[in-house]
C-alpha cells in the first residue's frame, strides 16, 4: 500500500472547522487506507498557520506522536535533491514545504496527494509524473 502525501492546506482545513473545505478534507482524511506521510516543513507551515487557533499546534503535534501524520523525509539526506526542485521551479516561486513533497514524492515513488493547493498541478515528481489529487477538484 503506497502512502499518501499530506500538505499543509489539509491540515489547516482539518483542523480549523471553520475552514471551507473542513468537511471535505475530514471525509478524505477518513478514507484513506494508506500511511500519511508529510515532512517537518509542512508540520512547520500549519503550526505557523494555526498560531491562533487554540489547540491546534498541540493536535499536530499529536497526531505526528501517534503515527497519523508520518515524517519520515530528512532533509539532511535530501538537501541536493530538494534544491534542485527549488531551481527548476523558482519562476513558479515554490515554497520549501511544497519543495519537500514533491522530493517526498520521488523518494516514495508516490505522486497520491492530499492538498487543496493548485500549484501541484503544475509540479511533476521523478522528472516527469503528474500528481494525483485525492480531493475532488472542485475544491481546489
Amino acid at each position: 500500500m503506497k502512502p499518501i502525501l499530506l500538505d499543509s492546506s489539509v491540515i489547516v482545513a482539518l483542523l480549523d472547522r471553520s475552514e471551507r473545505f473542513h468537511r471535505a478534507c475530514a471525509d478524505a482524511v477518513q478514507s484513506i487506507e494508506g500511511p500519511l506521510i508529510t515532512c517537518e516543513a509542512v508540520i512547520t507551515e500549519s503550526c505557523h498557520l494555526l498560531r491562533n487557533l487554540p489547540g491546534a499546534r498541540e493536535a499536530i503535534l499529536r497526531n505526528v506522536s501517534v503515527g497519523n501524520f508520518q515524517v519520515p523525509f530528512q532533509i539532511s539526506h535530501q538537501a541536493t535533491v530538494v534544491e534542485a526542485i527549488l531551481r527548476k521551479y523558482r519562476d513558479r516561486k515554490i515554497d520549501f514545504a511544497d519543495a519537500c513533497l514533491v522530493a517526498l514524492a520521488g523518494e516514495y515513488e508516490t505522486g497520491q496527494i492530499l492538498t487543496l493547493d493548485r500549484e501541484f498541478e503544475t509540479y511533476r515528481w521523478a522528472r516527469n509524473k503528474p500528481f494525483q489529487f485525492l480531493l475532488a477538484l472542485t475544491l481546489r
